[in-house]
């Protein structure tokens, strides 16, 4: 009877292999380098398990693959590269908005095939458990935004005008649209504005100059409606360049004023809809204080109806890129209007906190994030990219809003990065 004893074979680097074999012949083979052991049998692939809890949604992604792949075939090719093109999405989310947007078709053709009920069942639990957590994954990434660093560069205080420079035609509901916003600025109590206010939504701003002051009393800004100036003849032409800008900017106050210029819908500035809806900067102005030349402030906002909503007027118009969500009615019935004031808000909170390019921003000067473009895309809580925020609505139009104004206006104003606590805040 032949022996049998228990070897190893190969090496540590690869993996053990056990085995029975007998002496002898086999052993002889061996020896010579003539003999092979048996290859091992394939192991079994694990079959994956399904987690239940805040692992789901993972185990939902390991085995929706396939139709993620299939579905994606079935997409037309300009909006793949169209939602290819949102900015700052971690691929977990990113996967999460696809699948949420799994068409109808897509989905009748697969429900319709000899598929087993079980897994059918699983299927619709994970869309609709991958479809719960975008909103709750948009909220962690908005919330993964460094912090507002101060550049120890003068803020703007005291008391400031803000003075509008009209270039173009512009209906007078449309300038009273824009006036009444800059009058809800004022913290002005005879001012009645019901909350969330315009006022209330500005006082973010009074957090930075607390944290820019090591005094007691820190330094405030008051805002005012000052001079509002008309050019209905389009003196500088239809196309303005970033000269004509400081041209129409220097004929408002320069001494504690901010100079706003609105541009009308048919006229075209240096780089409105390609790489800007607006823009803030300060220009050498002609009034010399103390014998020194000093410097002002000043905004321009371009009216983006017929030239670009997509871009400069969302949510009150479909977004050029994207996710394709219905937009938004303007609570002033004015797309175009409604859209500058946005703008102009995000703008107003820039200057005020940055206002020579040496106060509060992030990232390096000359591509930075200020205190409203830190925060882009968020109007109130909930939002994420394609989705403004749980926004009010009114009633009677449907309208979408999220702050009163003076003269019973409803504004829709952008979030602002609020510095003590490090992340964006909304009115509602």
């Amino acid at each position: 009877m032949s022996r049998r004893r228990r070897i190893k074979v190969g090496s540590a680097k690869s993996f053990t292999r056990v085995m029975w074999r007998a002496d002898g012949e086999a052993e002889r083979r061996h020896r010579q380098g003539t003999w092979a052991p048996p290859s091992p049998r394939p192991r079994p692939r694990p079959r994956p398990r399904i987690l239940w809890g805040h692992s789901l949604t993972a185990s939902c992604i390991t085995l929706i693959q396939p139709l993620y792949k299939y579905s994606s075939s079935l997409r037309h090719d300009s909006q793949l590269k169209q939602s290819e093109k949102l900015p700052q999405l971690s691929p977990f989310l990113f996967l999460s908005l696809r699948l949420s947007a799994l068409s109808s078709a897509t989905m009748a053709s697969f429900f319709a095939s000899k598929t087993a009920l079980l897994p059918k069942l699983f299927l619709a639990l994970c869309l609709l458990q991958m479809a719960s957590a975008t909103r709750r994954l948009a909220e962690l990434v908005q919330d993964q935004s460094p912090p507002m660093k101060y550049h120890n560069g003068p803020l703007l205080s005291g008391k400031i005008s803000i003075n509008l420079i009209w270039y173009g035609r512009f209906k007078p509901s449309q300038r009273t649209i824009v006036s009444d916003f800059v009058t809800s600025l004022s913290s002005d109590p005879s001012l009645a504005q019901a909350p969330p206010s315009v006022s209330q939504w500005w006082k973010t701003v009074d957090k930075y100059y607390h944290l820019s002051s090591s005094k007691r009393h820190a330094p405030s800004l008051r805002l005012s409606l000052g001079r509002q100036v008309l050019d209905e003849s389009y003196s500088l032409g239809k196309s303005l360049t970033s000269k004509h800008l400081v041209e129409l900017a220097s004929r408002g106050e320069q001494r504690n004023a901010i100079n706003v210029v609105l541009t009308s819908s048919d006229v075209a500035v240096e780089g409105f809809c390609m790489s800007r809806c607006g823009s803030h900067d300060s220009a050498v102005g002609s009034v010399k204080v103390k014998g020194r030349s000093s410097r002002f402030a000043y905004i321009w906002v371009g009216n983006s109806e017929t030239q670009c909503p997509g871009q400069c007027a969302w949510p009150f118009h479909q977004p050029l890129y994207g996710p394709q969500s219905p937009p938004l009615v303007a609570p002033n019935g004015d797309v175009g209007v409604d859209g500058m004031v946005i703008n102009l808000a995000g703008l107003l909170a820039g200057t005020a906190t940055n206002p020579f390019s040496n106060g509060y921003y992030q990232g390096e000067a000359g591509a930075s994030l200020e205190a409203a473009s830190a925060c882009t895309g968020i109007y109130a809580n909930g939002a994420y990219p394609g989705y403004a925020g749980n926004l009010l609505v009114e009633e009677a139009t449907g309208a979408s809003y999220n702050a009163h104004g003076v003269n019973g206006r409803k504004y829709l104003v952008p979030a602002l990065y609020d510095p003590s606590t490090s992340s964006c805040s909304t009115l509602v």
